[in-house]
């Protein structure tokens, strides 16, 4: 089912059916520097295996997040961005509100999300860094079509990005 929050000239909808697909892939894939040649087809298994939240002015998306989620313990908040046309009026700090009151994302033991330049916004909210990082272990495919422009080293160094 899907909710909607409306704000002023602005909407945000879980309706999978409102999302434009050029704009999430041409922002992720050209815009964003975390999925940069990400696939149309990756967006959408990414976004039809996620909750997604659009950002409207009417009919024009210009905004996205979703949240990865198993709805009982965890959720990842991912792909988060509001078009830049459209910056500077609240639309990114309304988008986290909506998320984390979505009526189906409460009661989890952990939020996570990874950002290279928003830790201001999300600190807002109560987002933290990793309180206990040595606990978290990752495993990158240096094969993905992706490649985000602070993810990677050079190899055999021990320099963190």
């Amino acid at each position: 089912m899907a909710h909607e929050w409306r704000r002023g000239d602005y909407l945000i909808s879980t309706d999978r059916a409102r999302l434009d697909w050029d704009v999430i892939h041409g922002y992720i894939s050209r815009e964003s520097y975390w999925g940069k040649g990400r696939s149309m087809e990756r967006v959408r298994r990414s976004v039809e295996n996620s909750l997604p939240f659009g950002i409207y002015k009417g009919e024009r998306l210009v905004g996205f997040g979703r949240v990865v989620t198993d709805y009982a313990t965890f959720a990842w908040i991912a792909d988060v961005f509001v078009l830049e046309e459209f910056r500077g009026k609240g639309l990114s700090k309304w988008l986290m509100e909506v998320m984390l009151a979505h009526p189906e994302l409460q009661g989890f033991r952990r939020w996570v999300l990874a950002t290279k330049d928003a830790h201001g916004l999300y600190h807002q909210f109560g987002f933290t860094e990793l309180l206990h990082a040595e606990r978290w272990m990752e495993r990158h495919d240096p094969q993905t079509e992706e490649k985000p422009d602070y993810w990677y080293r050079e190899p055999n160094t021990t320099e963190e990005n």
